[in-house]
């Protein structure tokens, strides 16, 4: 085997050395050093019913108790008011440097109200400035809030419900049920019709509602955030966990 034949081996070797060291590290950030969050789920629904709430900014062992005396949830009837326990956010499938991952990021600048006649929810509303959506990377969020969702432009996304919702009957404090809900999501400055599955509770004098919204972003204009580095499907979620008082 020659010299150079030699060097040529050792280079692909080194190269194969580096591509696999690089690959690693991003499997080792984006699987356990900084995995994405978990998607909401019931745990979350069950926290924003809860009397004690965590504060915002605090360690997560810090916790208030509202003091406030909770209504009895027994005839819920009238007007609510989405409280600051409220998140709503993004979920994205990428490719990081070859390596499937999630982009997720939240917010819990959230308002809305929400009302109930008999066993029906007739009208929901919510709303978020987009701009005050983060992740965990402040270059994904520059782009979120820049060239993808051009917040300058389309600062607010929100949803509103066209259809009630009739559940027959109310769930006791505690138990959850699930319906479909009916109504326009408004985002980028485009409005579309959707339908999506939402689970609700009511306890404490709180009504808290959990659901995702699939979406497509050529339906509302998004063009396809994608880069050299990172690779994103076409498609993701909008997801939340609200809770509402009496207004």
């Amino acid at each position: 085997m020659t010299s150079m034949n030699k060097w040529l081996i050792r280079g692909v070797v080194l190269a194969l050395v580096g591509v696999g060291l690089v690959y690693g590290g991003i499997l080792l950030w984006t699987k356990v050093i900084n995995k994405p969050e978990d998607r909401f789920d019931s745990d979350d629904l069950a926290a924003v019913v809860d009397v004690t709430t965590t504060v915002a900014g605090d360690s997560p062992d810090t916790t208030i108790v509202d003091a406030t005396p909770a209504p009895t949830d027994d005839d819920p009837t009238g007007s609510w008011t989405a409280t600051s326990g409220s998140e709503v956010g993004y979920r994205v499938k990428e490719v990081l440097g070859g390596v499937d991952t999630e982009g997720v990021g939240r917010t819990t600048d959230v308002t809305g109200t929400l009302t109930i006649e008999g066993t029906a929810i007739t009208e929901t509303t919510f709303s978020v400035e987009v701009a005050t959506i983060t992740s965990d990377s402040t270059r994904r969020d520059s782009q979120f809030a820049g060239p993808i969702m051009e917040t300058a432009i389309h600062p607010t996304a929100s949803f509103r419900l066209t259809q009630p919702i009739e559940l027959g009957s109310f769930p006791a404090p505690g138990a959850t049920i699930t319906a479909i809900a009916v109504g326009e999501l408004t985002m980028h400055g485009v409005t579309r019709d959707v339908s999506f599955e939402v689970s609700a509770r009511i306890e404490n004098g709180v009504i808290g509602v959990l659901g995702g919204i699939g979406i497509l972003f050529a339906d509302y204009d998004i063009d396809n955030p994608s880069n050299p580095f990172v690779t994103t499907g076409d498609d993701g979620l909008i997801e939340f966990v609200l809770a509402f008082r009496r207004a």
